[in-house]
């Protein structure tokens, strides 16, 4: 058995054992196999044609039919996760990905925003926590978001077999603070929670994480309102009337990009890239976030009174752009400390590219809750063993002392998928003359 081969064994074991079953036991690794090896198509029928053409029926069942929890093997996902980068200098990313999608009978398909096309578009919407540290990322969570097209009509629901319990409206801020509660329980350690502007607007979002005692950054809107750090609460002297029962703040509440249009803006440099060092110019001051209760002030009807103290960042890019962010890191952080954080969640569109590119995740061609939810968990698992073999690569080299750079996912694939194929060199179709890969023998079960 090839030393991949043998690795990806050991790697799936303890997830194989929470299966049962042994037929489950089974198609665990070909699905895992068939998403890492060759091929344009990763759904089920090209996969089962690739490694088990006689076994197209049981690999079905197994994802979108079959009677098992997924629950023991996301708590096993993160327990991996946490081994691969799990730390209190780790970042936890919140963001959403798109599954672009064609018609309206696969469950939670409906118009709306795709951040991959920039526009909105007919799709699928998972919401994805993804553990990183070094550059490394490791998603440990996706979970299928519902818009009102789909909430408000239960039937649909029902036969999408969508969960009685999570028939209901979510917000994704809501999606997200139940995935972080499900990853705290299972030990997942890291430092600092990122989000980009879907997820900071919200207030509910940011008081949920702080709550939890979580340090986070988190993106705004340009016109999120604050107050500077010092405001005071007052109760003026009414002219006439009754005396008020409410204190108000001493300063209205402004935009935060009106707050930094005079503040000092410094370059600065977070991590290099393919071409040279990414720079842009921040600024940061501290501020109250205008999102504590309504109450009318003097004549300006309903604002928000002062919230949590926390950090107001603006990044200034190099295309003239201007992005801002909040953050309740320590009143002693540096800029470029705030800087580092809020450019550390680029990671997580990375993962999501490769796990699209290489592993398949948007194949999959089943119409169900569970069905989807089970192939994004194989996904994930794969995309976690890839990267393992990554770091364990890279870390066997440093030891020889040979100094090359650390090989990156996409070339460890190509490693794997050379391996699991026992070596078999390509060989040429007689009919159409196109050259194939001979299908991985050694993982089919015995």
């Amino acid at each position: 058995m090839a030393e991949q081969d043998v690795a990806l064994t050991e790697w799936l074991k303890p997830f194989v054992e929470k299966l049962g079953h042994k037929k489950r036991r089974q198609m665990c690794p070909i699905y895992v196999s068939g998403l890492i090896g060759p091929g344009d198509r990763k759904s089920i029928e090209p996969m089962a044609e690739r490694l088990a053409p006689d076994r197209y029926d049981r690999l079905h069942h197994f994802i979108s039919d079959g009677i098992w929890d997924a629950g023991p093997l996301e708590a096993e996902l993160a327990v991996q996760a946490d081994r691969i980068v799990g730390a209190s200098d780790a970042f936890l990313v919140i963001d959403d990905t798109a599954l672009p999608k064609k018609g309206d009978h696969s469950v939670g398909v409906a118009p709306q925003y795709a951040s991959m096309l920039g526009k909105r578009a007919n799709c699928q919407t998972l919401v994805s926590l993804t553990l990183a540290r070094d550059e490394v990322p490791v998603p440990v969570g996706l979970r299928l978001f519902l818009p009102d097209s789909w909430t408000s009509d239960q039937d649909r629901m029902a036969k999408a077999g969508v969960p009685e319990l999570l028939r209901i409206s979510r917000t994704k801020p809501e999606i997200a603070l139940d995935e972080i509660d499900r990853l705290i329980a299972a030990g997942v350690r890291f430092g600092t929670v990122l989000a980009d502007a879907g997820y900071g607007l919200s207030a509910a979002f940011r008081q949920g994480l702080s709550a939890r005692d979580l340090t986070w950054a988190v993106g705004i809107p340009k016109h999120q309102k604050v107050y500077p750090h010092d405001v005071a609460l007052i109760f003026p002297v009414a002219g006439h009337g009754r005396p008020r029962k409410h204190s108000i703040p001493d300063t209205l509440s402004t935009a935060a990009e009106t707050i930094l249009a005079a503040s000092t803006w410094k370059t600065l440099s977070w991590r290099r890239g393919t071409k040279g060092r990414l720079v842009a110019r921040f600024a940061a001051v501290r501020i109250r976030i205008a999102d504590g209760s309504p109450q009318r002030i003097l004549d300006k009807g309903q604002q928000h009174m002062p919230g949590e103290e926390a950090w107001l960042v603006g990044e200034w890019r190099s295309n003239d752009e201007r992005k801002y962010y909040l953050s309740n890191l320590p009143t002693a952080a540096t800029l470029k400390q705030l800087a580092a954080a809020i450019k550390a969640r680029w990671v997580c569109e990375q993962a999501h590219q490769q796990m699209k590119e290489e592993l398949g995740l948007d194949h999959f061609e089943g119409r169900s809750w569970q069905g989807l939810h089970r192939h994004a968990l194989m996904t994930m698992i794969a995309y976690a063993f890839l990267q393992h073999q990554r770091l364990y690569k890279a870390k066997r080299e440093k030891r020889n002392r040979r100094g090359p750079p650390k090989p990156t996912l996409p070339a460890i694939r190509r490693a794997v998928i050379a391996a699991l194929s026992n070596h078999h060199p390509p060989q040429r179709c007689p009919h159409c003359r196109i050259r194939f890969q001979m299908t991985p023998k050694s993982i089919l079960p015995k």
